[in-house]
């Protein structure tokens, strides 16, 4: 019987946000991911100019909280990547947790490994198109297109 290739397959954009790095959980964050069975494309530490990550964060503009983030996210770095696998910004959302630690089920990463919102560790992207317009702001130079050697384990 020979392996069938996944059908479709897509990215997203997950950042492991400055209180996620200087915790050290960059490692735990992306075990989660490749446990899962997601190809990581591309990853990169960055410390995000200021108009970055309003470019970034610019649908949350008119909210109160704005500058906080803003100035909250350029207090280190953060780290870039962007996962491959089916439906992978919804998937990518659900291994995350909810956006308020609290509201997280428990095997979740905001479940497991934080507690307040405003500290909530990772971003992923919420749609395949937020997913797109994210890539191409945080790598614009692309991301690496190569084949899983571990595909036919991951997918029937």
């Amino acid at each position: 019987m020979s392996a069938r290739k996944p059908e479709k397959t897509d990215k997203t954009f997950i950042m492991v946000k400055p209180d996620g790095v200087s915790r050290g959980l960059i490692p735990e964050i992306m075990s989660r991911f490749q446990k899962k069975g997601f190809k990581l494309c591309a990853a990169k530490l960055e410390n995000p100019s200021k108009e970055k990550l309003e470019t970034h964060y610019e649908d949350l503009k008119e909210k109160k909280f704005f500058p906080g983030l803003i100035k909250y996210m350029s207090s280190g770095p953060v780290f870039a990547m962007v996962w491959q696998a089916k439906d992978a910004p919804s998937l990518g959302r659900k291994l995350l947790g909810a956006t308020n630690p609290a509201d997280s089920a428990p095997g979740t990463i905001r479940g497991d490994l934080c507690i307040d919102i405003g500290r909530n560790i990772c971003h992923g992207s919420d749609s395949h198109e937020s997913a797109a317009k994210e890539i191409k702001l945080w790598f614009p130079e692309g991301v690496s297109e190569h084949k899983d050697v571990n595909e036919s384990m991951i997918y029937d």
